[in-house]
């Protein structure tokens, strides 16, 4: 049942703008997922050291996070073609559906905060200022180079367990999102184990950093994620020109060289948002009756 439960985060990992934090929420195993992350510790890892497996292995809870694992890479090498053949022949559908799940996560993001002050707003406000700039003056195709793909799977990773945010969003900030669903469904390995690498070492070196400033400033961090979302924005329009710098700079429907399809990017993007509510409210129900 955990697997499942992983498998489900892993769908959701895929596609920018659902977050697996929110399924694992959803789910039932946010909590006990986050202790197990933070259990992989310097005093546990002294036991794996001398070879105190058993001890080890309980430790961390490994079983459970085994099978969350196991869940996540399954459902991911499962969905990786799909969203690669998307991109690659409705790109117009797939980037609008993609739009309306950012929109709508980051509408619930900010509503499910309270006694949010100026400071708050202020950092809404930074945030998405820093999200345009991003997607603005960062190039859509990034460097292949082993040691980005390592910084993409700490920072993505990093995301990936925080509720309403998504990792996959990230790779799309990054510019590698199109890239690693490629890599996976073409089992790039050199690609995946640095990649793999990266998330392992970033999950285990910032979960406690995110933990830690979600304490002191849980209502600003948050402010400054959902901005962040906002802006970046601009990224995943469906409508982009690219530019000689290779920076993708937003158009309206009417300025693109193609067949614009705006009805169907309408109904996409309404789809996309549809999703994130029916999540939200599914989530709703279940914390009411626990």
């Amino acid at each position: 049942m955990v697997a499942v439960k992983g498998a489900l985060m892993g769908a959701a990992n895929v596609v920018p703008g659902v977050s697996g934090g929110t399924i694992a929420l959803l789910t039932g195993i946010y909590q006990e997922l986050i202790e197990s992350i933070k259990s992989i510790n310097g005093k546990n890892l002294g036991l794996l050291l001398r070879g105190r497996f058993k001890e080890f292995w309980q430790g961390i809870n490994g079983n459970f996070l085994l099978a969350v694992a196991i869940g996540i890479v399954v459902s991911i090498f499962s969905l990786a073609k799909l969203m690669t053949f998307l991109l690659e022949r409705y790109p117009i559908q797939t980037w609008a559906f993609f739009f309306g799940l950012v929109l709508v996560s980051t509408v619930y993001m900010i509503k499910g905060l309270n006694n949010l002050k100026l400071t708050s707003w202020l950092s809404l406000l930074v945030g998405a200022a820093c999200g345009v700039a991003l997607c603005l003056v960062s190039p859509s195709h990034t460097s292949d180079s082993l040691p980005f793909i390592f910084i993409c799977g700490a920072i993505a990773m990093c995301t990936m367990i925080l509720p309403g945010i998504s990792g996959s969003f990230v790779l799309v900030l990054l510019g590698k999102y199109a890239f690693m669903m490629d890599a996976v469904g073409n089992l790039n390995i050199p690609v995946l184990v640095v990649f793999a690498i990266g998330a392992i070492l970033g999950i285990l070196g910032f979960s406690h950093a995110f933990s830690w400033l979600l304490k002191k400033a849980y209502n600003g961090t948050i402010m400054f994620l959902a901005g962040l979302m906002l802006g970046s924005l601009v990224k995943v329009w469906p409508w982009k020109i690219a530019l000689e710098s290779g920076v993708d700079r937003p158009v309206l429907p009417g300025q693109f060289a193609g067949e614009p399809h705006v009805a169907g990017a309408i109904i996409w993007a309404l789809v996309g948002a549809a999703l994130i509510v029916v999540i939200e409210m599914a989530a709703k129900a279940v914390k009411k009756q626990s």
